[in-house]
C-alpha cells in the first residue's frame, strides 16, 4: 500500500542531457536499498526533461527518501547538469496497482 509520492521534473543543461539520463539510471541502485520506498521510477520525457517518480507507505518513507542518497547526489550534480533547480512535488495517492500486492478494493470485490 502507497498512501504518499513525489514527483521530481529535471531540465538537463544544453549538451547534458545524456549525462543526466546516465546519473538516473546510477541512483536505481540507491533505490532499491530504501526499504521504504515502495516504488520508483527515472523517467526521460525529451533529451532534455527527465523526471524521478516514487511512492512509499507513509510520510516517515518519504521524507526518509528526500533525506537520502539520491537526494544528496542529485544535489551535488545540480550546478553542473540542470538549468534550473529541480522542481519536487509531494504528492497523495489517490489509488494504486502495484506488482504482486494481492490487493483487491473493497469496491470490486
Amino acid at each position: 500500500m502507497v498512501d504518499v509520492a513525489l514527483q521530481v521534473r529535471l531540465e538537463a543543461k544544453p549538451g547534458k542531457g545524456k549525462e543526466l539520463e546516465e546519473f538516473l539510471r546510477a541512483q536505481l541502485s540507491y533505490a532499491l536499498g530504501e526499504p521504504q520506498t515502495t516504488a520508483w521510477f527515472a523517467i526521460k520525457l525529451d533529451d532534455h526533461h527527465f523526471g524521478i517518480f516514487d511512492a512509499f507507505p507513509d510520510e516517515s518513507g518519504r521524507q526518509a527518501h528526500l533525506d537520502g542518497e539520491i537526494a544528496k547526489n542529485l544535489g551535488k550534480i545540480a550546478g553542473d547538469l540542470l538549468a534550473s533547480p529541480p522542481q519536487i512535488f509531494k504528492l497523495d495517492i489517490l489509488a494504486s496497482k502495484l506488482p504482486d500486492s494481492g490487493e483487491v478494493p473493497d469496491s470490486l470485490g
